[in-house]
């Protein structure tokens, strides 16, 4: 049996993975937390999460129970996720980071502190979402540099990144089948007398707005035709299932940095 901590457990995301870990077999709650201060902080993880009392309180120290555990799943924030991976890399123990926003530098760190522990970073754990990003990636060596990419994407009004991860990740995967680097290339915002669109470059835009829990689409512009690659999140079980299904794949697995490309053996 798996038994996982899971941080940010009040939050939209850490309270559906707790459901989630309940209904699958294999794994188990050991662990809830919150930031120092929160209000939840040693009430019953389970009443936030709306499954009723669990059993295991809610604590701001990942320290006090890690050892207890096989693996962390973390959906909080940058910041949170880099003093969370270097936590688990102290004492061991495997992460499943589902956190966005993050910098070049501060992947790096991860990496770094994944060199000795397992830890599965994605932007995005859908599976759907996964399958997208390998059918870009052949669609975009296929078609080449004669089609234009663009890419849209459109979350709830209280998202604090942007653009969202996923549609970074995704425009990642189309340059890299491309052959081009998205921070040359990469174009956020468009507005006035802008000349004319280069062959080269990728767009991506963002919409934010109620309670939109992910949308994402992907134009290959051609003359005379286009391509467009949409995937719509209807629910953030989506993502849970995912991370719990990384945390589960993760079990005895190699110290290294991974994503769900590889938990879902499409590489």
């Amino acid at each position: 049996m798996i038994k996982a901590v899971v941080t940010g457990a009040t939050g939209r995301m850490g309270a559906r993975i707790i459901n989630i870990i309940r209904e699958t077999p294999g794994i188990e709650l050991s662990g809830a937390l919150e930031r120092e201060g929160h209000p939840a902080i040693n009430k019953d993880a389970g009443i936030f999460s709306g499954c009723g009392a669990i059993g295991i309180p809610i604590t701001s120290s990942l320290a006090g129970v890690i050892h207890g555990a096989d693996v962390v799943i973390d959906f909080t924030s940058v910041e949170a996720s880099l003093v969370n991976v270097r936590v688990c890399s102290e004492a061991g123990k495997g992460i499943v980071i589902g956190s966005t926003g993050f910098t070049t530098t501060q992947v790096q760190t991860i990496k770094d502190m994944a060199e000795k522990i397992p830890c599965v970073l994605s932007a995005n754990m859908s599976v759907g979402v996964n399958v997208l990003m390998k059918v870009l990636k052949d669609a975009a060596r296929i078609l080449g540099d004669d089609y234009d990419v663009e890419i849209v994407e459109a979350h709830h009004r209280l998202k604090k990144d942007a653009p969202s991860g996923t549609a970074m990740m995704l425009g990642r995967a189309v340059a890299d089948a491309l052959g081009r680097n998205l921070d040359e290339v990469g174009v956020y915002a468009r507005h006035g007398i802008i000349g004319e669109r280069t062959q080269k470059e990728i767009g991506i835009q963002t919409i934010r707005g109620g309670d939109i829990v992910g949308d994402h689409t992907v134009y290959f512009a051609g003359i005379g035709e286009r391509l467009e690659f949409t995937h719509r999140a209807h629910t953030r079980d989506n993502f849970a299932k995912g991370a719990v299904r990384a945390a589960l794949w993760l079990a005895g697995k190699e110290l290294g940095l991974y994503d769900m490309q590889d938990v879902l053996g499409l590489r």
